[in-house]
């Protein structure tokens, strides 16, 4: 009797033991971390693509959308003594000085950045990692310069020709993403000269609007069809996101982009660890994933921008309908930094006063 006592029990405790052993394989909710990234409004990824990171690290990742650039950059300033993300996602190169100044980064050399060609590394501390890029440019519709016999512009000078007279609509640089980067192009190619082009594409009509949403939909052709400038500050992405939602199949796009030297700037977009965060760790594997091949592929679909990795490749509508200048437009962040407010008063009193 004692016998069989002492085996049901070793038999019990054996059994115990690997319900416990089983138990602890198997994370309950409150065992799962959380990871924040603040991000701008503009940012998006496929769920499926997150989803992975989550299974993989047996993490959460929650996204905090705090506007625009600018804004998002602000929120994360005023915050940095008591960061409310771990990560944040969404600062360019015109305002990476500012956000290397502010030190709201901690730094971080993942290895991925052997994946990245040095062109797109601005931030020599690696604070601010880059993660993907667009060109602003001029985008024309092909249509009309055709009906009209109208040559194509092939330099900024061009814009200012009495045949071009009326025919582009830009957007406000001080309340515009894409009317920034613009206004930075043209200081780019013309130096402290720039208000003397602006003086010039004021007299042959330029048209001004305070927004990308107004200037694409409503006052650009190419889009709309209704619109009466056949010009437009876009993007170089923009020819192809009207071929993948156009309401029937297109083989060409109907607009296209003008990529003379210094006709485009390059917007480089960055991610970094925020100083102060709890979640070192799972943050680094955040931005690992974030510049590897999975997600890097997922973004052109998504944000219709251009990965960094080169590795990762183009859906078959961004090879066959983008361009991509050979000599963009190009400011140093500290340089856009200290100017930035002068130009944009300059520029103000140009053109609307």
């Amino acid at each position: 009797m004692k016998k069989r006592f002492i085996v049901f029990n070793v038999v019990f405790l054996v059994g115990l033991f690997m319900l416990s052993g089983c138990k602890g394989t198997e994370q309950t909710s409150s065992d799962v971390q959380t990871l924040t990234v603040m991000t701008h409004d503009s940012f998006a990824i496929s769920e499926d693509v997150i989803a992975q990171f989550e299974t993989q690290n047996n993490v959460k990742v929650e996204f905090i959308k705090s506007g625009d650039t600018g804004a998002a950059l602000n929120r994360a300033v005023l915050t940095k003594d008591t960061p409310i993300a771990d990560v944040f996602y969404g600062v360019d190169n015109t305002f990476l000085s500012r956000a290397v100044d502010a030190g709201i980064f901690e730094p971080y050399a993942s290895p991925k950045l052997a994946e990245i060609p040095e062109a797109f590394k601005l931030d020599a501390s690696n604070g601010a990692l880059p993660m993907d890029y667009g060109d602003v440019c001029i985008n024309y519709d092909k249509a009309y310069f055709i009906e009209n016999e109208l040559a194509i512009p092939q330099t900024l000078d061009d814009l200012t020709l009495e045949e071009y007279k009326g025919l582009l609509v830009v957007e406000n640089p001080v309340t515009s993403s894409p009317g920034l980067a613009f206004l930075l192009a043209t200081i780019s190619a013309y130096g402290d000269d720039f208000p003397t082009f602006w003086e010039a594409l004021k007299a042959n009509e330029v048209h001004i609007v305070n927004d990308w949403e107004t200037a694409y939909y409503t006052n650009f052709s190419g889009s709309s069809g209704q619109g009466a400038q056949p010009m437009v500050v876009s993007y170089g992405t923009s020819p192809a996101a009207e071929v993948i939602f156009a309401e029937t199949v297109l083989t060409e796009a109907p607009t296209a982009s003008l990529v003379g030297d210094q006709m485009c700037f390059r917007q480089i977009e960055f991610i970094g660890i925020l100083a102060g965060t709890e979640n070192r760790s799972m943050a680094e594997k955040f931005v690992d994933f974030a510049l590897d091949v999975p997600m890097q592929e997922d973004l052109p679909m998504q944000m219709f921008v251009n990965p960094v990795n080169q590795n990762a490749a183009l859906p078959e509508e961004f090879d066959m309908h983008t361009q991509s200048p050979d000599m963009p437009a190009n400011l140093e962040p500290d340089q856009i930094a200290e100017n930035r407010e002068a130009w944009l008063e300059i520029w103000d009193s140009t053109m609307l006063r």
